[in-house]
């Protein structure tokens, strides 16, 4: 009887380096609209109301905040995607990419792919919903 192939504790260099390109395609992405949200929350102010009713700018003021309020909720989001994605790259660097924080097995690549920020397996995030 063949003896039994162990099971794999880390991804190869060839692997991690799949997934470092991955994560520098998102990291720049994300970049790019992290730029477009900050400047939609500097410009939220550009189109003034002075040419309306008092009753209209009331409104179009209040719009305006909402406006401001989401475009920074959606910014301080993505700076935390990217702050993530960063700290991928760096285990990456570290070779301990794609190790499930919680169980210590390989994340599958295929949630890798389309989660590379991760740190949890499917059954650690599952089991996270249980308790």
């Amino acid at each position: 009887m063949a003896a039994e192939k162990s099971e794999k504790t880390h991804y190869s260099d060839k692997e991690l380096q799949e997934f470092k390109e991955i994560i520098i395609k998102k990291l720049d992405d994300a970049r790019k609209e992290l730029v477009n949200l900050q400047a939609a929350l500097n410009s939220a102010n550009e189109h003034g109301t002075d040419d309306t009713a008092s009753t209209f700018k009331v409104l179009e003021d209040g719009s305006d905040t909402l406006a401001k309020e989401e475009a920074g909720q959606l910014a301080a989001r993505q700076k935390k995607f990217i702050e993530q994605l960063e700290n991928a790259l760096i285990r990456i660097e570290n070779k301990t990419y794609g190790v499930c924080r919680v169980t210590g097995k390989l994340i599958p690549k295929e949630r890798l792919r389309a989660v590379p920020h991760t740190t949890q397996s499917m059954e650690a995030k599952l089991q996270q919903y249980k308790d």
